[in-house]
C-alpha cells in the first residue's frame, strides 16, 4: 500500500464550519489512506493578519449562515445549534483560552486533541455552554478523558511562554499557506500543498487525490451516529 497522503486541518474551535471539516476528515482518514494532522490555530490571529472580516458582522450575511447552519448539521449529521447569545459566545468571549489548552493538549498529550477539541465544539456549538472558564475547560478534558489531574496541570500551562508562543506559531503556518479562514485544509501531494478553505470543497479534495466522494458520512457509519 502506498503512503499515507498527509492533510493538515487548521482549526479554531470557535468554528462551526471547523467542526464539519474536522468530522469528515475524520470520517475519511482510513478510506482515504490519509494521515490527518490537527494543527490548532487562532481564529481572531487569522482573521486580523488576513484583513478578512466575519460573515455574521454583516446582517444579510449572518442571517443566512445561522439558517445555513441548520441545514448543515442535518446533512453533515453533526449536531451543531447556534447558541442563544451568538455574539456573546463568538464575539466577546471568544475560544483564546480554549485554543491554548488545545495546544497544551497537543503539545503533552497529542493522543487527546481529537476528543478534546470535538468536546470544545460540543460544549460551545451543541450545549451551547461556556469554553473560556477554567471550570469548563477542565469538564471538557474529563469528558474527553483525561485524568483530572493531567488536566489541571495541562491548565496550569496555558498561560506559559512555550505554549503562547507555539498556538502563534501554528497561526503563522497557516497564514503563510494563504489562510483567510478556517477550516483550512491543507493537503501535500506530490511534494506540493495544495491549500482549500472551508468545509464545502470535498469533491475537490478527493479529485487531487483520487479519491471518491462519497457524501460527509460514509456508507459503512450511517448506524454508527
Amino acid at each position: 500500500m502506498a503512503g499515507k497522503r498527509v492533510l493538515e486541518l487548521f482549526y479554531d474551535v470557535v468554528s462551526p464550519y471547523s467542526w464539519l471539516g474536522f468530522e469528515v476528515l475524520c470520517r475519511y482518514r482510513c478510506a482515504w489512506n490519509m494521515d490527518v494532522h490537527l494543527r490548532p490555530c487562532f481564529l481572531g490571529g487569522i482573521m486580523n493578519e488576513s484583513g478578512n472580516q466575519p460573515p455574521a458582522l454583516v446582517p444579510s450575511k449572518g442571517i443566512y449562515m445561522l439558517n445555513d447552519l441548520q441545514r448543515l448539521a442535518k446533512y453533515f449529521q453533526v449536531p451543531l445549534k447556534e447558541p442563544k447569545d451568538f455574539f456573546e459566545a463568538v464575539f466577546k468571549k471568544g475560544s483564546l483560552p480554549a485554543m491554548r489548552f488545545v495546544t497544551a493538549v497537543e503539545m503533552e498529550q497529542p493522543d487527546f486533541v481529537e476528543p478534546v477539541s470535538r468536546e470544545f465544539w460540543r460544549r460551545i456549538w451543541s450545549t451551547d455552554e461556556d469554553i473560556t472558564q477554567p471550570d469548563s475547560i477542565l469538564c471538557v478534558a474529563h469528558e474527553a478523558g483525561l485524568h483530572p489531574a493531567e488536566a489541571q496541570r495541562l491548565l496550569g500551562i496555558t498561560s506559559a511562554a512555550e505554549v503562547k508562543d507555539q498556538l502563534k506559531r501554528t497561526t503563522a503556518e497557516a497564514l503563510k499557506y494563504g489562510s483567510f479562514g478556517l477550516p483550512t485544509i491543507v493537503a501535500h501531494v506530490d511534494d506540493k500543498p495544495h491549500m482549500f478553505f472551508g468545509s464545502d470543497r470535498f469533491e475537490l479534495l478527493a479529485d487531487l487525490l483520487g479519491e471518491k466522494w462519497m457524501g460527509p458520512v460514509l456508507p459503512d457509519q450511517m448506524s454508527l451516529l
